[in-house]
């Protein structure tokens, strides 16, 4: 599949991979470097911290402000002839190598139908758990605020 001609796709991958633990995907590359050797690559880029300006809109309309600044780590690596890249929130280096060596897996014909078969699946159900569980732990913290009509207020 060529990624370049759906970036889309492409970057709902390296989100599911930035969003998840750095430990699954070291698993997940270990495991598969013992059925199918990995190629070497080449750190081109990083990891390296640094801050990145975060800009919102109110209600995703209107004129755009600045939030405030959030700490990312990123990596590019080089894999033959493609080139990985990633980014994830907070000081993590590895986890960013883990995404670039991933997005450039991806990248390769002989790799991507194997992530999409066993490595995309397991991020969405490790996500949609973890979302889960932030709702179920929100949901117990709950208000419900009424207004009750005081006597003395009717007209």
């Amino acid at each position: 599949m060529d990624t370049q001609t759906q970036p889309n796709v492409r970057a709902e991958r390296l989100r599911l991979l930035a969003l998840s633990q750095s430990s699954v995907l070291e698993t997940f590359l270990d495991r598969l470097n013992q059925t199918h050797p990995l190629p070497s690559w080449t750190l081109v880029r990083g990891p390296e911290c640094g801050l990145v300006m975060v800009r919102g809109r109110v209600g995703g309309q209107g004129q755009a402000f600045n939030a405030g600044e959030a700490l990312v780590t990123r990596a590019c690596v080089q894999m033959d002839a493609n080139l990985g890249c990633g980014y994830v929130l907070g000081e993590e280096p590895r986890h960013a190598e883990l995404v670039a060596v991933l997005d450039a897996l991806w990248q390769k014909e002989t790799f991507a139908g194997l992530l999409d078969a066993e490595l995309l699946p397991d991020l969405v159900a490790r996500l949609q758990a973890r979302y889960e569980d932030d709702r179920r732990k929100s949901a117990a913290t709950k208000v419900d605020f009424f207004t009750m009509v005081r006597g003395e207020d009717k007209d």
